[in-house]
């Protein structure tokens, strides 16, 4: 079995294993959602910076070497601690493993964070988009938290699609810290908008969000406009299939794909978990 060794042991046992440039943080909580889903919170290195929205590869040893995998960090910037929202693959190289970890295991984390779904690669704008199907709601779940992304938009929109009504609890439970939060809930105030849908089972809002985007259906329950570059900003986050029809519905509506050096309408993510 390999389970990530405790923090004490992992000096003892392994005290040439962990390589330069990667930290070594003992996992602090861990939550179940369902038989596919977890998120776990983990010490934060002081000297470790990020901008909200942003991916770090993460890992454990696995015999006698480390794997890692990219995962958004789901805790915003200003937080003392490090979550993350992760998937079950029973064969995944990374997850399968991952998935059993306890307080007081040792997670590897590369020193280096990256990603494209940060408020800097968007041009200004009033309203913001935030695309999400499953563990893809995880970058959007450090920038809800963030204080930032209230100053630079007027109204924030959480979409989040998954294929059952259990899988979308971790979003939930996002938006009731919000609200009960002493310093986030003033600052927030009714700008955040949390839209989520499922579609395999019956809900409020049921089918994939390309499919509610195209139809109208999405602005119509939300009470807002169809999509207009000059106001609307928008982020991506999700399965490749998602990803690519959701930019094409952006890019239809005239909003452009933007970039850290080159700021647009709309960004994506194109790192995955595995």
């Amino acid at each position: 079995m390999n389970a990530p060794a405790k923090t004490e042991e992992f000096a003892v046992q392994n005290p040439m294993k962990i390589p330069d440039g990667v930290y070594a943080e003992t996992v602090l909580a861990v939550e179940h959602y369902t038989d596919r889903l977890f998120r776990f919170r983990m010490t934060r290195p002081a000297a470790f910076r990020f901008r909200s929205g942003e991916f770090a590869m993460i890992g454990l040893m696995v015999g006698d070497k480390p794997v890692y995998r990219a995962y958004s960090v789901a805790s915003p910037a200003w937080d003392e601690e490090l979550e993350f929202f992760s998937i079950k693959v029973p064969d995944g190289p990374l997850t399968s493993h991952l998935q059993k970890i306890k307080p007081g295991d040792t997670v590897l984390m590369r020193k280096k964070p990256t990603g494209t779904l940060v408020l800097d690669a968007l041009t200004p704008g009033k309203r913001l988009y935030m695309f999400s199907t499953g563990t893809g709601i995880a970058p959007f779940a450090s920038l809800i938290r963030d204080p930032e992304t209230y100053e630079k938009f007027d109204e924030v929109i959480l979409t989040h699609t998954c294929r059952e009504v259990a899988e979308l609890k971790y979003g939930f439970d996002l938006i009731e810290e919000i609200r009960n939060h002493e310093f986030l809930a003033e600052v927030v105030g009714d700008k955040l908008k949390h839209y989520p849908t499922v579609t395999r089972e019956d809900f409020s809002h049921t089918g994939r969000i390309t499919d509610l985007i195209e139809s109208g259906k999405l602005f119509a329950d939300l009470g807002v406009p169809p999509l207009d570059p000059a106001v609307d900003r928008g982020m991506i986050c999700g399965s490749a299939a998602m990803l690519k029809d959701t930019k094409d519905l952006l890019e239809k509506a005239g909003l452009t794909e933007g970039a850290n050096n080159k700021p647009g309408e709309f960004v994506i993510e194109r790192a995955f978990v595995g």
